[in-house]
């Protein structure tokens, strides 16, 4: 069993930047990734990274500005959300793929997930 622990959500105005933070129970280190849902939407991929951290992957519509980072020796993953847009507003995932090694978009390949933290955007 895996708990995952999301922070840094909240309100920001449009341009602004937020760090979003997910700590993981336990020593074993996984694949990670971001997802987003806002109302009324279907669950959507934001960002992954890689077991050991070697490759990511981002959305389009968050390339360039939101960067996913990992401190395995902490067992915690970031994402880094600058030029923040309104479109941007929803409750905000992480999640862990405890069999694989890759970077996936997939939400279907992720084991286990975090409550959410929420992210608003004003204009």
């Amino acid at each position: 069993q895996v708990q995952l622990v999301e922070s840094g959500g909240g309100l920001v105005q449009a341009g602004g930047s937020l760090r979003l933070s997910c700590a993981a129970s336990g020593r074993t280190t996984y694949a990670m990734g971001w997802f987003r849902q806002a109302p009324g939407k279907e669950r959507e991929f934001v960002a992954a990274v890689s077991r050991w951290g070697g490759s990511t992957d981002y959305a389009d519509s968050v390339k360039g500005r939101f960067t996913i980072s990992r401190d395995n020796g902490k067992n915690a993953v970031y994402l880094q959300m600058n030029s923040l847009k309104p479109e941007d507003a929803a409750v905000y995932y992480c999640a862990a793929n405890t069999r694989g090694y890759f970077a996936y978009s997939n939400y279907q390949t992720y084991d286990y997930w975090g409550q959410g933290t929420q992210v608003t955007v004003s204009s």
